[in-house]
């Protein structure tokens, strides 16, 4: 029995006409299909694909999507596929395709780069999890990059253990819908009163969503965030510090001289914690953001800084996990270019 369902294809919401007729495809894999057709030449192959890294697969239900979907017989082709969240070794077969090459000649493009893309952030977004882990993960990455790839890389981020994701499109392949906090341009629409801001926040958004705000608009993060504390009471969720590399936070002036004093540094964190805790507010959670990769999510915890919850973002798309495909087999007989033999992979798994 296979170990989970998949994704249905029609969550993709793929232009399958388009696809079909290559106008995603890069035109020399249309071309080969155009003169296998032309040719009446059929050949049956096995087409075997395979990144280079050590990863955290994703993509792979989209890319099986595109198959059932767009190849001109889906019915001829027998498919065996990883799944998407499962760890893959360099040069680890996560999906292989066997039928008529004309069939699918011209959706390689695509599978390809679905599983480069997905992988790239579930990949990215694993190895933050797992710094920061037990603490929580906000994906936070959409402003970063166009929005037609926000559903997918949320699903990827999603599988690799982000606990919350910031738009409804990056949550909706799984029924859930985005977080945020107040923003800063709330904010400054009240005139730049992070306590108006959040008040109002609290007033018009539904009670069960928490009331997280941005408290370093004014550069001083431990006066504005006890100021929000005082007025919001028990509504207040957390506080959230994203302090500009530019900036020093006005808490750590006196303080300088012994660390890199600006953005969001683990004194800053300590500051606001310690005051929050002599005020009696010490149910209010902390998030930080602003610049946080593995490395220095790494450090914050290495140090045992008092961070409730890590929002992260560019840095999600950093790196490439390229994947290839080869025809390894024809007729089940070996016919692959030199170094790119036939490498069965128990772990895979028919899609059905």
């Amino acid at each position: 029995m296979p170990r989970r369902p998949r994704l249905d294809p029609e969550i993709f919401h793929l232009p399958v006409e388009r696809m079909r007729a290559g106008y995603y495809s890069d035109k020399y894999f249309v071309r080969a299909r155009e003169i296998l057709v032309a040719d009446g030449f059929h050949p049956h192959v096995t087409m075997q694909v395979f990144g280079k890294q050590h990863a955290f697969l994703g993509g792979i239900d989209e890319a099986i999507a595109i198959l059932k979907l767009c190849s001109l017989d889906w019915p001829a082709l027998t498919v065996h596929a990883l799944y998407d969240g499962d760890a893959i070794e360099p040069w680890e077969t996560v999906l292989l395709i066997e039928g008529p090459y004309d069939a699918f000649a011209h959706l390689e493009t695509l599978y390809l780069g679905v599983l480069a893309r997905r992988t790239r952030v579930g990949t990215n977004t694993r190895r933050v999890v797992e710094a920061a882990a037990p603490k929580e993960v906000m994906f936070f990455p959409a402003r970063h990059d166009h929005w037609l790839v926000q559903t997918g890389d949320g699903y990827a981020a999603h599988i690799a253990g982000a606990i919350g994701v910031s738009t409804d499109a990056q949550a909706s392949w799984w029924g859930s819908e985005g977080i945020g906090t107040v923003p800063h341009a709330l904010i400054a629409a009240y005139d730049g009163s992070t306590i108006v801001a959040t008040e109002k926040f609290a007033e018009y958004i539904d009670p069960e969503v928490k009331v997280m705000t941005l408290v370093d608009f004014d550069n001083d993060c431990v006066r504005t965030s006890l100021e929000v504390a005082a007025v919001l009471g028990d509504r207040l969720y957390g506080v959230r510090l994203d302090t500009s590399e530019m900036l020093v936070d006005h808490s750590v002036l006196p303080q300088m001289g012994r660390f890199k004093p600006t953005g969001v540094n683990p004194q800053l964190v300590w500051n606001v914690r310690r005051a929050l805790d002599e005020h009696g507010y010490r149910e209010v959670r902390i998030v930080v953001s602003g610049g946080f990769s593995v490395e220095k999510i790494l450090e914050f915890e290495r140090a045992g800084v008092p961070v409730d919850a890590y929002g992260v973002g560019s840095s999600l798309f950093a790196g490439r996990f390229d994947f290839t495909a080869d025809v390894v087999l024809k007729d089940g007989r070996p016919c692959a270019k030199v170094g790119r033999e036939f490498r069965p992979n128990p772990r895979l798994e028919r899609v059905v």
